[in-house]
């Protein structure tokens, strides 16, 4: 019981995450748009970048929220989640020539090494909720086996 309600209680996180992010970076969309495209990223990679950063972190959210969805969507989550958090190391590294924040919000006002932190965070409750759901399945799988 104490670990379904850990992983609601991080799915719940996650999905306020997204749903966060996603939503600021829509609702701000020319602020959103200018910080992509001055990006130190490749230039034939911003026009999609644009729209399918905060749409992908929308789509997560929606697909943490439903059961049938939830373990892909877990996974996908840990693939932005990754993909965020090297490019903040990369940042906290000097590796990157000019370094907009294309978040909004109260996260906007945090500095790379809190972002690091933040994003390193999230990553573990990410992987700490993998684990839960592949227990939680495994013991549901064993209760509803039939023995012949």
């Amino acid at each position: 019981m104490k670990k379904k309600i850990a992983l609601e209680g991080i799915i719940s996180l996650l999905i306020l995450l997204y749903l966060y992010t996603g939503l600021t970076q829509l609702l701000s969309f020319k602020f959103f748009y200018g910080n992509i495209f001055n990006q130190p990223i490749f230039q034939w990679s911003k026009p999609v970048l644009v729209y399918a950063i905060p749409l992908s972190q929308l789509l997560v959210a929606v697909g943490l929220f439903f059961e049938r969805t939830r373990k892909p969507a877990l996974w996908a989550s840990l693939g932005l989640l990754t993909m965020f958090t090297v490019y903040t190391v990369l940042i906290v590294m000097n590796a990157l020539a000019r370094v907009p924040c294309t978040c909004g919000g109260v996260i906007s006002s945090f500095t790379w090494p809190q972002h690091l932190l933040f994003n390193l965070c999230f990553l573990v409750l990410n992987v700490i909720a993998l684990l839960l759901k592949k227990r939680t399945f495994t013991g549901q799988e064993r209760t509803h086996a039939v023995a012949y």
